[in-house]
């Protein structure tokens, strides 16, 4: 089954650049989502996380 994907997907011109886009759109999201983490506010962070405990 995987040798049919694969010799398939080598007759496909162009193809090979979606592998790399989709390392390069998980790396800038996870990129933004850590810068994102390291330099949100501490009050924000304890407000949002006390949201399911508030009635």
């Amino acid at each position: 089954m995987l040798k049919f994907v694969k010799n398939h997907m080598e007759s496909i011109t162009g193809i090979e650049i979606y592998p790399m886009i989709s390392l390069i759109i998980f790396f800038t999201f996870f990129v933004i989502l850590f810068w994102w983490v390291f330099t949100a506010k501490k009050e924000y962070i304890s407000r949002v996380s006390d949201i399911p405990l508030n009635d």
